[in-house]
């Protein structure tokens, strides 16, 4: 069975880049013929009276427009995701990025796909997509394939729909085979504001094993990390540096991350001009390398916290509100370790060198994960 892939645009973020590979990698071990079509936010596209017309606001609008972000060009852009763009060119198949709604109707035709899984990610959550309708198949028309939503996320448990994507989006949702969401929460979103029956499954990365990342990791003979409390932090503050120092310390570990010296929060033009290597993203596999040499981590993202989980590592979770938290405790729920999610206000009574039953959280990951790729693969027949 052909089949293409929608979900998030494949850029610098491992977390989001390992989902679709694990999904890719399950059908295509399945014996389908895979492919993601790409998309491109369209408010990313940089004109030249785009970069103008910041030019002179720098120059000439006053202390207001002083915080306006540094755009790289699209040769510097090459430069610092010639990481993650390595891994998307060699171990993802996927199509041309998608500009407009036209393009994905294009590409429906040319394609000529037999099923479209839409999943996983945060691919349903209005904020993060400026092409929802796509997401929910609506360039599809009457045709014939089969709509499967695989773990798809509203990454909170509030509705951000406005009245008229709700409007849109409710009988689209309802044309799919099945609907299956990440976060338990989906599910009751999905009933009230839908009038679909969705059912919970796991995020595409755990439908792999941490054998199959290992190998990723050794096929690039990825040197050692260099420390031992991996710290993947999004959305860094002086309360979680302190954290990571007091863990740091108290245990005897040492501190590190797989990240840029500065991202795109902390861009100037002088940065990138003078200093373009401390802008680069490291390589996936020297992130999925950081989990298997760490011996703890902490981490504000959802899939530092799978990985965490997936290769048995003692974590501790700094929730993020920004992000989602229904991403977080509803994967903590699932695994029965609600206790290793922070109250950064509470912290006094925190052991941090607390154990994990790691035997019972490999039990649930192994049920849930058989049940899940039965879900995602019984869909196609």
């Amino acid at each position: 069975m052909k089949i293409g892939i929608l979900t998030q645009p494949l850029h610098t973020n491992y977390g989001g880049l390992l989902q679709n590979y694990a999904l890719q990698q399950t059908l295509i071990r399945a014996g389908h013929d895979v492919e993601t079509i790409d998309w491109k936010n369209p408010d990313m596209k940089v004109t030249d009276w785009f970069r103008f017309k910041r030019f002179l606001l720098l120059k000439f609008g006053g202390k207001q427009y002083k915080s306006l972000k540094y755009i790289p060009t699209k040769k510097e852009r090459s430069v610092i995701q010639n990481n993650t763009n390595r891994f998307i060119q060699t171990k993802i198949r996927h199509t041309k990025a998608m500009t407009g709604y036209d393009d994905f109707e294009v590409q429906a035709r040319k394609g000529a796909y037999d099923a479209y899984i839409v999943g996983s990610d945060q691919c349903w959550r209005p904020k993060y997509n400026k092409f929802l309708p796509a997401m929910f198949l609506g360039f599809l028309k009457d045709s014939g394939a089969r709509r499967i939503a695989y773990g798809v996320s509203f990454g909170t448990d509030e509705w951000e729909f406005s009245e008229e994507m709700s409007n849109i989006c409710a009988p689209l949702a309802r044309k799919f085979n099945l609907v299956s969401v990440r976060e338990d929460s989906g599910i009751i979103l999905c009933k009230e504001h839908f009038g679909v029956d969705a059912i919970q499954v796991l995020d595409p990365t755990l439908l792999l094993t941490k054998e199959d990342y290992l190998h990723l990791v050794e096929s690039e003979n990825e040197p050692h990390s260099s420390g031992t409390l991996f710290n993947y932090i999004l959305d860094p503050d002086d309360k979680k540096t302190d954290i990571i120092n007091h863990v740091a310390h108290g245990l005897g570990l040492k501190a590190f991350q797989v990240l840029p010296k500065y991202q795109a929060d902390t861009l100037t033009k002088e940065i990138v001009k003078g200093c373009i290597d401390d802008c680069v993203f490291p390589s996936i596999t020297a992130w999925l390398r950081a989990f298997i040499d760490a011996e703890m981590t902490i981490v504000d993202s959802f899939h530092g916290m799978v990985f965490s989980i997936l290769f048995n590592k003692p974590f501790w979770v700094i929730g993020n509100s920004e992000r989602g938290m229904s991403r977080f405790t509803s994967l903590l729920k699932l695994f029965n370790l609600e206790n290793r999610l922070l109250d950064l206000n509470e912290l006094d009574n925190v052991s941090f060198s607390s154990p994990i039953d790691w035997d019972n959280v490999n039990a649930i990951l192994e049920k849930q994960r058989i049940s899940s790729k039965n879900l995602l693969l019984n869909s196609l027949k």
